[in-house]
């Protein structure tokens, strides 16, 4: 049996994602400018180069989750540098307060199941996220709310993945120590630290573009 207490989630591409593809949110900020439909072939290469930039240990080292002032520097500075200017003038800007507004995530459809499971077993679940702006009114809008326990964010703690201390900081908020804590996350650079703060560490594969996450897995943990 188990001897888990409480299970720790990250949030961004393990409970909620962006809805669409990248490319929609692309086309979605353009319309709202009032431009002309942006070729495909031209959009989906911005967005290839944004994916391909956005998660190097580089960017990542730019401190954009540790304040809402830095995550909107850092991210408007990457879409620019990947050429959406060159696709719509203001298009970085647009696309940036189109990716922070709660309209635009979904759950996966085994999220709710799986909180919802978890809670009915007894445990304790939480969320951290290193993130540099509140997620809490997505994860309202979505349902994810009642089944949490404590939600930690980087830009409010002042401390990011993979550093132990951030994931203490959950445990405590949880009430529960750190080896009877499950993290559960998507990134190795970032969501594997938690091996570092004594807790064990379950990682997803990266997640397909329709169907479930894989988080019943989980449940077969604890």
């Amino acid at each position: 049996m188990s001897d888990f207490q409480a299970v720790l989630f990250d949030a961004g591409d393990t409970l909620i994602r962006l809805s669409g593809s990248g490319e929609c949110l692309l086309h979605r900020a353009a319309a709202a400018l009032g431009a002309a439909a942006l070729d495909p072939e031209e959009a989906a290469c911005v967005w290839q180069r944004v994916l391909a930039r956005s998660g190097t240990a580089e960017e990542l080292a730019k401190g954009r989750d540790l304040s809402p002032h830095r995550h909107r520097e850092v991210w408007v500075a990457l879409y620019e540098s990947a050429g959406c200017e060159r696709l719509v003038p203001g298009l970085s800007e647009r696309l940036y307060e189109l990716t922070v507004d709660a309209a635009s995530w979904e759950a996966f459809p085994d999220t709710v199941p799986t909180l919802r499971a978890l809670r009915d077993r007894g445990l304790r679940v939480g969320v951290l996220s290193d993130t540099g702006f509140d997620l809490r009114p997505a994860m309202d809008r979505l349902g994810l709310t009642p089944y949490l326990h404590s939600v930690v964010l980087s830009c409010e703690v002042g401390l990011c993945k993979p550093a132990p201390k951030a994931f203490l900081t959950a445990c405590d908020q949880l009430q529960v120590e750190p080896e009877r804590t499950l993290m559960v996350g998507d990134n190795p650079l970032t969501d594997s630290g938690a091996v570092s703060a004594g807790m064990c560490v379950f990682l997803l594969p990266r997640a397909v573009a329709d169907g479930p996450r894989g988080l019943t897995h989980v449940l077969s943990l604890v």
